[in-house]
């Protein structure tokens, strides 16, 4: 305490300053419009600078809510877009039914290889969620993998860069069918065998998922036809796939959880026990 009253006693001409100069600032600017105005405008400058700061350091912290929401609205997207109908195209009776609303978890990939021959992904989605093995697993861009084990709250999925993956595919464009596996050898592309000559293809075709799988629903893309080759043995093509999808970069995916699956793996053991 002593020391605050000597330098107040030390600087008292300094401090009788600073307090006029306040007191006849003050009445300058209450007496004067333009002074007024001037100040409050440099107020606002400063605070509203302040303001902006602070709102970009909580839309940064806030980016994770952001991610959350945009990969549920996508998934409300994919689900529209999978039951729309094809007004083109024909109605048949044997065809497999499209994903249905709600048929579709958002989940995130925590985990990714893709530097051996069997790779996987580990998703923070499990069965507390309804998540089950042999569900198929996409993103905004084509395929990812099919789910392989789950625990209460995470699931493994079989990368389709896997040399154990193999799924149903067909030619876009000519609906030929071929049996969609990976060599090994590259993250950013598969290959598609079995796929006869008579099939009419070339080099930027497209390839999606085909319509005998009850994992994938028709149509999910791939990739493109990069490379064709001919086994003269078997007059088969094999044909390199570029993938739409960056293997390598994973966020956000969406597990379909089809409910037609038990249905149909059901009816197809019965005819086979028959």
């Amino acid at each position: 305490m002593q020391q605050i009253f000597n330098f107040i006693f030390k600087n008292s001409n300094r401090l009788l300053f600073l307090l006029l100069l306040g007191i006849s600032l003050s009445l300058t600017i209450q007496s004067h419009s333009f002074h007024r105005s001037k100040i409050i405008s440099s107020a606002n400058f400063l605070s509203g600078g302040v303001y902006e700061k602070v709102n970009n350091l909580n839309e940064y912290l806030n980016l994770k809510t952001e991610n959350e929401a945009l990969a549920l609205e996508n998934a409300k997207l994919k689900s529209l877009i999978f039951n729309k109908k094809d007004t083109t195209a024909i109605k048949k009776l044997d065809s497999l039914k499209g994903i249905e609303s709600g048929d579709i978890l958002v989940s995130k990939v925590i985990h990714n290889s893709y530097s051996t021959h069997e790779n996987y992904l580990t998703l923070n989605s499990g069965e507390l969620e309804g998540v089950k093995p042999d569900m198929g697993v996409i993103n905004s861009l084509g395929i990812i993998g099919i789910i392989e084990n789950t625990s209460p709250n995470y699931a493994t999925v079989i990368s389709i860069l896997n040399k154990k993956f193999q799924i149903n595919a067909k030619i876009k464009k000519s609906n030929h069918f071929g049996s969609l596996i990976w060599n090994g050898k590259s993250t950013g592309f598969v290959q598609l065998i079995d796929v006869p000559r008579l099939a009419a293809i070339r080099k930027g075709d497209t390839i999606v998922t085909g319509g005998q799988s009850v994992i994938f629903p028709e149509n999910i893309n791939i990739g493109t036809i990069d490379k064709i080759e001919i086994d003269n043995q078997t007059n088969y093509y094999t044909i390199n796939v570029k993938l739409f999808n960056d293997m390598t970069n994973l966020g956000h995916v969406y597990i379909i959880t089809r409910k037609d699956r038990e249905e149909i793996i059901n009816l197809e053991k019965r005819n086979k026990d028959e």
